[in-house]
């Protein structure tokens, strides 16, 4: 325990000194979000966003239109999960083309110009009206959980993954090699260190936004705290997975980008998957960050419990497990 204690030491104080690192952890996610927040606080965007159950019907007036975006959706959807969808105001209106019947949210913008198209544009007539209601959600509270996904994914990517190549590199776990010191005890001092690194640094990005932007919260704080947790663990095993073998910096380098750009870019980060490729949103449930967002994003703003998030808690818990797995078996001091 005692030299486990002084590597998990040495590991902190090594982060802490690089200032210049320190401070990019630190001040890089905070100006995203605000930068994010005053970029898109317009409410000047005059599109519509309709889901269509069933097949689409193009005798639907706004349909037609240009500025109307329409995502098609099975019979079978479950219907929770759109009206939640409409509640969020992920959606303007819902339209059931079958049972001739649409809804809207009675706190939407733009629910009295739709209700006007649905009564005056062709093909409207006989349908009836459902509403919903539901407080709008700002983009930044629907977008903060993302940034900090993307925050503790290359904190922990490259605060592991990347440094234990350079290690490797530079002859350091050759030496931890001769020392006492196995590799089970050497490689959780690297995992804890950094743990508690992304842990204080996800936790200070949120407070210090949350002051003065005030993000919804519906749910329980110490959810989305375990939830994060999770997510770090997740990132970390596959950090230790990928620097296991590699001695190359730029290889390793290379490799880690290649992983966390698409995850970056197709978790749900920056915007929702909502109307892209099945194909897309398919290949997105294979990462683990999208898991982590999805979950986070349904106790802050839907105030889901830990057990309605189980499916996505399961998936983070498979993956880091089977990820350490990987790194024990596949790891070399040199």
């Amino acid at each position: 325990m005692k030299a486990f204690t002084a590597m998990v030491k040495a590991r902190t104080m090594e982060f802490v000194r690089d200032t210049g690192s320190f401070a990019w952890a630190l001040l890089f996610p905070i100006v995203m979000i605000i930068g994010f927040a005053f970029a898109f606080s317009s409410n000047g965007d005059t599109l519509f966003k309709v889901g269509v159950l069933g097949p689409g019907d193009s005798s639907l007036g706004f349909l037609k239109a240009p500025q109307t975006q329409f995502i098609p959706y099975e019979a079978s959807q479950d219907r929770d999960v759109l009206m939640n969808k409409l509640r969020q105001h992920n959606l303007d209106a819902l339209v059931d083309t079958q049972a001739k019947v649409y809804w809207v949210n009675d706190q939407g913008k733009n629910t009295k110009i739709l209700d006007l198209l649905m009564v005056h544009l062709e093909g409207g007539e006989g349908y009836s009206r459902q509403v919903v209601s539901g407080a709008p959600v700002r983009y930044v509270d629907w977008l903060v959980p993302g940034v900090i996904a993307m925050n503790l994914m290359f904190g922990c990517l490259f605060g592991v993954g990347y440094v234990l190549v350079r290690y490797r590199k530079n002859g350091v776990l050759k030496r931890m090699k001769a020392t006492p010191v196995s590799a089970l005890t050497f490689i959780t001092a690297q995992g804890v260190s950094r743990f508690f690194i992304v842990l204080v640094t996800s936790l200070f990005v949120y407070v210090g936004t949350n002051l003065f932007l005030n993000f919804r919260m519906d749910g329980s704080y110490l959810d989305l705290l375990l939830l994060l947790s999770l997510g770090i663990l997740s990132m970390i095993a596959l950090g230790l997975a990928l620097a296991s073998r590699f001695k190359n910096e730029e290889l390793a380098n290379g490799v880690i980008n290649l992983i966390t750009w698409p995850m970056m870019l197709f978790s749900g980060v920056f915007f929702s998957l909502e109307g892209t490729p099945k194909i897309l949103q398919d290949l997105s449930l294979g990462l683990p960050l999208t898991h982590f967002i999805t979950a986070s994003r349904q106790v802050m703003l839907e105030g889901a419990s830990l057990a309605q998030v189980m499916p996505e808690v399961a998936f983070l818990s498979i993956f880091t497990v089977v990820c350490l797995g990987l790194a024990a078996w596949l790891f070399r001091w040199e």
